[in-house]
């Protein structure tokens, strides 16, 4: 299935979302973490891909809703499968992308939204699948492990 296919894929929860990031001030990287109340948890932004949406569009919208930022999508990043807190299997496409723009506004999904360095996100974050993700992100952003 490639980027631009349809989001059908049977009995599989399809979504998508981003390793969002930005230049810190000292000219170092920080990654965006949003907090789940729903789920108790430190994630990226991500969610499921609407009806006939493409993995890109998803994340793309992901990333806006969540955050209130904008970006550019940078590289692919690897695809998470896991099973879901309903025991459903669950497929999450992540890219890489630079924040340019936006503010954050809490809302019913996510109520805080934090910009750390990549060894404190990897503390910070729930999930030992989101942790995953940051190796491969750095080395898109050019700055490395």
């Amino acid at each position: 299935m490639t980027d631009t296919d349809s989001t059908d894929r049977g009995d599989t929860i399809l979504a998508a979302g981003c390793v969002l990031w930005r230049r810190s001030a000292s000219g170092g990287v920080e990654l965006a973490l949003v907090f789940r109340p729903r789920w108790s948890d430190w994630s990226w932004p991500k969610g499921k891909a609407k009806k006939g949406e493409s993995a890109r569009a998803a994340a793309l919208r992901e990333v806006r809703e969540e955050t209130g930022h904008t970006c550019r999508l940078g590289s692919r990043l690897p695809t998470s499968r896991y099973v879901d807190h309903a025991g459903r299997d669950k497929e999450v496409r992540y890219w890489a992308a630079e924040a340019i723009g936006g503010t954050f506004t809490p809302n019913d999904e996510v109520s805080e939204l934090v910009w750390l360095p990549p060894d404190k996100a990897r503390e910070r974050l729930t999930h030992e699948r989101d942790t995953e993700l940051i190796p491969p992100a750095l080395m898109t952003i050019g700055v490395g492990p």
